[in-house]
């Protein structure tokens, strides 16, 4: 088993064993930003290098990190960190990209938006575009669901003569919470495979947590809404219009003929909300029932795998093969959605590789030391780590997955139950979208979509995400208080 003492070996262990290690900590942090910050260094490249540098600082041997090239009982903690952490996350990372890909292709989402606009009329019409990016939000990435919903936005703005802020602002919060608080996004579903949480705590916590945060949120959109006007802009409008012509044009190449009649909302809603269900029963069957053979077939069902796989068939039938898709256009259309998918991959597996690195080298066990003795409860510090360093780089996936490594040691030591940990999990998550700015993707995209100038995009966007991250923290320290 790799070592969990502090080494001495490395040069500032040396000096002072646990003085050394927390520098070694401070400075691995601070090299990781001034690579992705600075040198540009691709994140899963950045955290690689920082993971080995300290472990070679803190006295690991090459052995130890890398393991042999003859088959022997040395384990690396390179190879361990990856594989333990990406055997969870890859599979329902990939899962519900390739759910979140059909449900966008089959036009789930404007159905959804059309019959919610119907539903509570123009002058709520913000409301329902906030509850389209909540429901949609659930099995697509944050910036998937701006794509495909934003040419709703502008025709809604349009109809009601309002700024684009009014309407634009509630969708995106619907969105953002959603990507932060609830698998099958990698942010919590990264955390939850290495802090060794059960989804569907984190699914419970992410919902309990996330309600409140986006109610917030949609308060601030509506005061902020109605005193900066923003136009519609024509440019992406008609660029909007092209893109869907161009996907419609891709969809008859491949044979993707979508009916004339629109995708039922009960099927879109049936399909989103079985892998939840799912998992949820499954999480309190452990808690209401004893074991028995009932209990081990809803388990069964109720396992995020089988869950998700049960979700992604349902959508192929309900949303392929019955609307006229042949097996082939289902098989192009979720190939190409796993492509983006390999960049966040490594990214998680290499958190998971520097969380290793720390707990191995006795880095860890230092910080969770020093933590310990400052005083602060852990999900405190899990909230504040987190939005450190979201704000210092802009990457909520780094700003988890680092989090998550550093934080871990402080759990594994008391009796937590896996309820704290999934709020814990929600602290990190919501610290990991703070203060959204311009070193963050995010930023630009929701200024060049909605066609928003740069400081009226921190006036809003930056302060509806601080709204979520402050709003989704208090709520899980509040929990943490009575878990």
């Amino acid at each position: 088993m790799p070592p969990t003492t502090p080494h001495t070996g490395g040069l500032l262990a040396l000096i002072d064993g646990t003085a050394g290690l927390l520098t070694l900590a401070a400075l691995g942090i601070v090299l990781l930003l001034v690579l992705i910050i600075k040198v540009r260094l691709q994140p899963f490249v950045a955290l690689l290098a920082v993971s080995i540098a300290v472990g070679l600082g803190a006295g690991l041997s090459v052995t130890e990190l890398f393991g042999t090239v003859q088959k022997s009982d040395a384990v690396s903690l390179i190879e361990s960190g990856m594989g333990g952490t990406l055997g969870h996350v890859a599979i329902i990372i990939g899962l519900g990209t390739m759910l979140g890909a059909v449900l966008e292709v089959s036009g789930g989402a404007e159905v959804l938006a059309a019959r919610l606009l119907g539903l509570f009329g123009e002058k709520r019409a913000p409301l329902a575009m906030g509850l389209t990016g909540l429901i949609f939000g659930i099995p697509v990435f944050f910036d998937v669901g701006i794509f495909v919903l934003a040419p709703i936005v502008y025709a809604a703005a349009k109809r009601g003569g309002k700024s684009i802020v009014l309407y634009s602002m509630p969708l995106l919060a619907g969105l953002s919470v959603t990507h932060a608080f609830l698998p099958p996004h990698p942010g919590p579903v990264a955390a939850a495979g290495l802090l060794k949480v059960d989804l569907g705590w984190v699914i419970l916590m992410g919902v309990v947590c996330g309600i409140p945060a986006v109610l917030a949120a949609w308060a601030w959109s509506a005061w902020i809404g109605k005193r900066i006007f923003v136009p519609v802009p024509q440019d992406m409008v008609e660029a909007a219009e092209e893109s869907k012509a161009e996907l419609a044009e891709e969809q008859r190449r491949e044979g993707v003929t979508p009916p004339e009649k629109p995708v039922p909302l009960s099927v879109v809603l049936t399909i989103i909300g079985t892998p939840l269900v799912l998992i949820l029963m499954a999480t309190f069957s452990s808690i209401a029932f004893d074991p028995s053979t009932g209990r081990s077939v809803i388990e069964f069902f109720g396992h995020p795998f089988v869950a998700l796989t049960i979700a992604l068939l349902l959508a192929y039938y309900l949303l392929g093969i019955r609307r006229g898709w042949s097996r082939k256009s289902l098989e192009t259309v979720s190939t190409a959605s796993l492509k983006p998918v390999g960049n966040i991959l490594l990214v998680v597996g290499a958190g998971g590789v520097f969380g290793a690195v720390l707990k191995g080298s006795g880095v860890a066990q230092a910080l969770s030391d020093t933590f310990n003795d400052v005083g602060l409860p852990v999900i405190v510090l899990s909230y504040l780590i987190s939005l450190v360093l979201r704000v210092a780089q802009g990457s909520a996936t780094v700003a988890i997955v680092t989090t998550a490594g550093i934080v871990a040691p402080l759990l594994s030591e008391g009796d937590h139950s896996q309820a704290f940990i999934a709020l814990v999990i929600m602290a990190i998550s919501a610290g990991s979208i703070f203060a959204s700015h311009v070193n963050d993707g995010g930023f630009w995209m929701v200024a060049k979509y909605f066609g928003i100038s740069e400081r009226d995009t921190l006036k809003t966007w930056t302060v509806l995400e601080t709204v979520l991250s402050v709003a989704g923290f208090v709520m899980a320290a509040v929990l943490s208080l009575f878990v």
